[in-house]
């Protein structure tokens, strides 16, 4: 076994472990593109563990500014830049994509509000639209808009999904504006309070994710058929988590709903279907 092939097997296996929908969308590859997106998903999680992490906030930029210096430099003996590294050989994976997920990391260290939906979305375009950009080089297309909006979508999914958490960590990605416009204060977040005001706030935000999942799988048309499976694959795995949420009210105040691997495999054989 070479080092690549040492490197690319963590990498899957970190994606394997920790990935909760994205390793049932990228089984369906093959071999060379499936531990190329792995080493993409390795790096991008690497940034939020940073971001999210408990050390303190120099601390933390500090790694995140030592990890983009990475980029530019021999890779050493760290699996998860040997992989990158690699996949960065055998496919035009962008450095700028790259760089803009390091960017919404640190981006996370000075900013826990957004005004409204602007400012959110141009930090989705970093800490998600990226990643579909620097996937899309994978997947063979050159589609980077939809690519782009299919992350901003699934950026959004995870932002209902994760109101909980995030609030733990001190963040609010919920537009400010339109938390005021629904009558959504900051402490109905804190005392986990899923009134009437929290259902139309939220349906709102489900809609407009919807509406960019639907926009950017527009990116589907330009795939071949096994690129396709896969980003069909992970987006139906995000589209029935949001449904599930819907279903329970939005009240995601005691954690996220989880789809049972039954779920997920019968998501990835409608695809094959």
């Amino acid at each position: 076994m070479t080092t690549a092939d040492r490197a690319y097997a963590e990498v899957e296996r970190l994606t394997r472990r920790r990935a909760r929908n994205f390793a049932y969308g990228i089984m369906v590859l093959p071999r060379e593109k499936r531990r190329a997106i792995a080493a993409v998903y390795a790096f991008a999680r690497r940034v939020d563990d940073i971001a999210d992490g408990e050390l303190a906030p120099e601390d933390k930029r500090r790694q995140l500014h030592e990890l983009r210096a990475q980029l530019d430099a021999p890779a050493g003996d760290n699996a998860m830049f040997v992989a990158l590294e690699d996949a960065r050989t055998r496919f035009p994976i962008p450095v700028h994509a790259l760089h803009a997920l390091v960017d919404g990391g640190l981006q996370d260290l000075d900013t826990a509000r957004y005004v409204d939906f602007d400012e959110l979305r141009r930090y989705c375009t970093k800490v998600a639209g990226a990643v579909g950009i620097a996937c899309v080089a994978v997947y063979g297309s050159d589609d980077t808009e939809r690519a782009e909006t299919l992350g901003i979508a699934l950026q959004l999914i995870n932002i209902i999904r994760d109101v909980r958490e995030d609030w733990e960590l001190g963040r609010v990605y919920l537009p400010q504006d339109e938390m005021s416009s629904f009558g959504v204060s900051e402490d109905d977040i804190a005392t986990g309070n899923a009134s009437a005001a929290w259902h139309a706030l939220m349906t709102f935000q489900a809609e407009r994710a919807r509406a960019y999942l639907q926009d950017g799988l527009g990116l589907l048309r330009s795939l071949d058929s096994r690129s396709a499976l896969c980003v069909s694959t992970f987006a139906g795995l995000y589209r029935a988590t949001l449904d599930r949420i819907e279903e329970r009210g939005f009240d995601v105040f005691d954690g996220p709903p989880h789809l049972s691997t039954l779920t997920k495999l019968r998501i990835v054989g409608r695809g094959l279907w």
